[in-house]
């Protein structure tokens, strides 16, 4: 069992986390005039890097929250957690 740091609970256990896709992907400005190609990569199509990668997540058996997270895809070891408030940081 991993455990994963929250940033308002502390650490808890990785079941009461729900993954949320990758972070910093801005909404589109004018998503009315998107044609179904536009919409479909906003929609789906995401880096899928190995290594180090920023995610979304939400303590859904906790409080609710949602952060991001720096995660490496290859070991799934948790580098870094910040709330969506905080600035994004250095991806090297």
């Amino acid at each position: 069992m991993q455990l994963i740091e929250c940033p308002w609970c502390g650490p808890r256990e990785e079941v009461e986390f729900h993954y949320g896709g990758q972070a910093h992907v801005a909404y589109p400005e004018d998503p009315a005039a998107l044609d179904d190609v536009q919409w479909a990569h906003y929609v789906f199509f995401r880096d899928n890097p190995k290594g180090r990668f920023a995610e979304r997540w939400s303590h859904a058996a906790g409080c609710r929250r949602w952060f991001n997270a720096v995660r490496d895809t290859a070991t799934h070891r948790f580098e870094r957690v910040y709330r969506l408030d905080e600035p994004r940081p250095v991806i090297s």
